[in-house]
């Protein structure tokens, strides 16, 4: 406005109802909107590159997917998770199913917790489907017995509590699709 080149002046203004500047009965120039972005106008993809397919997308998914799996921690201690005595407590829960239903109580989500201490004492925190479960009382006791079976366990002791109860989302993708319900 101080410059001579300046040839418009810019009046702020309030905004009336048809959404125009106006003070004094003077326009007031608004920027123009920007134009709004549309899928069509996305640029393609290079459509001399050849297009994967969806087995072999799947493939390379699958073998990302085992090389993840197959990592392990390094340095983790014995009673860590990945640690050596931890994961054969793991495998030893996956071996014990719940009679009721074909799937094991590790992959059920009846497992809430394994502790290892660096003694190779064993302590589980788990859950039953429902409180008033057949196996009760001897589902604790069959665990404390084939997790001290162990190589290395010192000691096993489970604890059950109902806090907070299982559901069904508590089941691995695994224990789903054998039920059926994935």
């Amino acid at each position: 406005m101080d410059r001579p080149e300046d040839t418009s002046d810019f009046i702020a203004g309030s905004v009336s109802a048809g959404g125009a500047g106006q003070a004094d009965g003077n326009e007031a120039l608004l920027p123009a909107k920007p134009p709004r972005a549309r899928v069509s106008d996305a640029p393609l993809e290079d459509d001399a590159a050849p297009a994967e397919t969806a087995a072999a997308k799947l493939e390379r998914k699958r073998d990302y997917l085992e090389g993840f799996l197959q990592q392990r921690p390094e340095n983790a201690a014995e009673g860590e998770p990945g640690g050596a005595l931890y994961e054969s407590v793991i495998e030893a829960l996956k071996d014990i199913f719940d009679p009721e239903i074909p799937v094991n109580i590790y992959d059920l989500g009846l497992i809430y917790g394994v502790d290892v201490t660096s003694e190779a004492d064993v302590t589980i925190t788990m859950t039953l489907t429902t409180p008033h479960c057949p196996v009760a009382e001897t589902m604790p006791a069959e665990i404390e017995m084939r997790v001290m079976s162990l190589p290395g366990v010192r000691d096993a002791e489970v604890n059950v509590t109902w806090d907070p109860p299982w559901d069904p989302a508590k089941m691995s993708d695994e224990a789903r699709l054998e039920l059926g319900m994935l």
